[in-house]
């Protein structure tokens, strides 16, 4: 541990790579608004290295909570420069050492959104959904997966981020759809970037994953499905509201080891489909089998499903597949 003075002296700032990661903005963006509203780093370093100090840091947080209201980016610039410095504008994501006349207390990032404790990466990917900004939501996405891995990535970062958009648009009247829309795309974009089958993918029966009829919320269904690639199963992703008929037929066609059937509303979810699929079988007397199915989602809630086994979370479905996978 050294001290507070030690690492000024060290970096002099933070790159704008550093800071667009912090702020969930695009360093394309950050440098466009240095050029055109001149919110941007004012130290160099040897002379030609750009770096942001905590002063300017202060300003472009200010610059991100206006912009994540609506207002246009030059009128943002303009309040953001121009707006007395306080000792709360440094932001949370501010690391100790960095230059600065100011340490007061420090405060909640404003982002629009009611995120509460989340790890600093929902700040940013909440910062760039609310601007609509698509390559820095798409940076850290990818980011956040790399960094995380896959499931931690959708549980600490993904959900509740999209928990924190889907409330603030209930609670804003038809405002700010647009950004669960996108958010939403980006998502399933990126979970698919990372859908990719490994080298190493163990042969077998596949994992059929599938919505039931009537239900539209794919993204739970989406995140488990490229966390079982990851790990080498392989899976038939058939995506929303799959008619019974269909289902039907996909099971006795590929003879899975499992199904996975997502409801989000009890509305969807039919306990007499469930138990129709775990009794299909398939093969010759004597030797004939059926599928683990597992009922997932909120819309399984309330007494068992028969036959069936219910995870309640995405590590209990990828464990359950995991020990079907052992036996």
């Amino acid at each position: 541990m050294g001290t507070y003075a030690e690492p000024v002296e060290q970096s002099g700032g933070l790159t704008t790579g550093a800071v667009a990661r912090r702020f969930g903005v695009a360093p394309t963006t950050l440098r466009s608004w240095d050029r055109r509203y001149g919110i941007g780093p004012a130290a160099h370093v040897g002379g030609k290295h750009r770096r942001w100090t905590a002063d300017d840091i202060a300003v472009l947080a200010r610059m991100c909570d206006l912009t994540s209201t609506g207002l246009p980016p030059a009128e943002a610039a303009r309040l953001a420069r121009t707006a007395p410095a306080t000792s709360g504008d440094r932001p949370p994501t501010m690391p100790a050492g960095l230059p600065t006349q100011r340490r007061g207390p420090r405060r909640a990032a404003r982002t629009g959104l009611q995120l509460g404790d989340v790890r600093q990466e929902c700040r940013g990917l909440a910062r760039a959904a609310l601007r609509l900004d698509a390559d820095a939501v798409d940076a850290l996405l990818d980011a956040a997966i790399a960094d995380h891995g896959l499931v931690t990535a959708w549980n600490e970062v993904v959900v509740p981020t999209l928990l924190a958009v889907g409330r603030k648009w209930e609670t804003s009247g038809e405002r700010y759809v647009e950004v669960e829309h996108l958010l939403s795309w980006h998502v399933s974009s990126a979970l698919r970037r990372a859908h990719t089958a490994p080298s190493g993918q163990l042969p077998g029966p596949p994992v059929l994953l599938a919505c039931v009829p009537g239900e539209g919320h794919t993204l739970p269904l989406e995140a488990l499905a490229a966390a079982l690639v990851e790990r080498g199963f392989p899976v038939r992703m058939f995506g929303a509201a799959l008619p019974v008929e269909a289902l039907d037929g996909a099971v006795r066609r590929m003879g899975p080891a499992a199904v996975v059937l997502w409801a989000q509303s009890r509305t969807t979810a039919s306990r007499p489909l469930a138990q129709h699929v775990a009794g299909i079988s398939w093969g010759v007397r004597g030797a004939r089998r059926q599928p683990l199915v597992l009922v997932a989602g909120p819309g399984w809630a309330g007494s068992p499903v028969p036959g069936t086994v219910r995870p309640l979370a995405l590590e209990e479905a990828i464990d359950a597949l995991e020990s079907m996978r052992s036996r």
